[in-house]
């Protein structure tokens, strides 16, 4: 069975990658760097390493399900979740462990709509959903580090050290939206009971906040573009790995 969509045609990436042909090819050889395809025993994959990983962000790209897709590289239904299974994780950010002194990282959570209830709960808007905190460089807007998913219900201020965020970032500078009160990130001036309005400095402050915060935000509509982030199928690791693997998709694009 011939496949319709391939690699080895490069009109094919950028509508199903949201990626330049460039970008793929870098993405491929740091792939190959990392160990994504080493030899193995057994019955080799179907397909070469550059459809498998197009067949992987094609989904995540598209959302289509698995009878939708594998027929459009020439293969069986079974044969798409294997390699989804297997290449998904090697797509996964590597997240930052180290950062500048004089670096200024930005932390919110999005919800991701999961059909697997074992690891989402109904949140406030009323459909299951795991949260997951996302944290990036106010400077270069790439994602740095994403928190393990957890189930919608939770908010912002147990999320951010349960997820492992807060551990990820260390001592490092972080900003956040008035939700995270209590965790020491910084957040914007509340008014006090005893004051109809905010001084006027603390009104600046807050109006800078929200125009650097606002990059964060940004980066969640970039991502959400890679349609899984809307209604996720994928259980148990899967919406993580997703996540993680558009994290890095994201900072691609980004690099230009």
């Amino acid at each position: 069975m011939t496949g319709v969509i391939t690699a080895s045609k490069p009109h094919w990436i950028g509508p199903f990658t949201g990626l330049s042909p460039q970008q793929f090819g870098m993405l491929i050889t740091a792939l190959r760097r990392e160990g994504a395809a080493p030899l193995r025993k057994g019955r080799p994959w179907s397909l070469p390493l550059e459809d498998r990983v197009l067949l992987v962000i094609t989904y995540w790209r598209t959302n289509l399900t698995l009878r939708q897709l594998a027929p459009l590289f020439g293969i069986s239904k079974s044969a798409a979740d294997r390699i989804i299974g297997h290449l998904g994780p090697s797509l996964a950010l590597r997240q930052r462990r180290w950062f500048r002194k004089d670096a200024v990282l930005i932390v919110d959570g999005t919800r991701v709509p999961t059909r697997d209830h074992s690891i989402a709960e109904r949140s406030k808007n009323y459909r299951y959903s795991t949260n997951h905190q996302v944290i990036i460089d106010a400077d270069t807007r790439r994602v740095v580090a994403v928190g393990r998913p957890l189930p919608g219900n939770h908010n912002g201020c147990k999320a951010w050290e349960l997820s492992g965020a807060k551990a990820a970032v260390g001592r490092a500078t972080v900003i956040a939206d008035g939700g995270y009160r209590g965790t020491g990130l910084v957040i914007p001036h509340r008014r006090e009971r005893d004051r109809a309005v905010l001084p006027a400095w603390k009104e600046e402050h807050n109006a800078s906040h929200r125009k650097v915060r606002a990059r964060v935000e940004h980066a969640f509509a970039r991502m959400k573009t890679w349609k899984i982030l809307r209604d996720c199928r994928l259980k148990d690791e899967g919406v993580h790995h997703a996540m993680l693997g558009i994290a890095r998709l994201h900072n691609l694009t980004l690099a230009g």
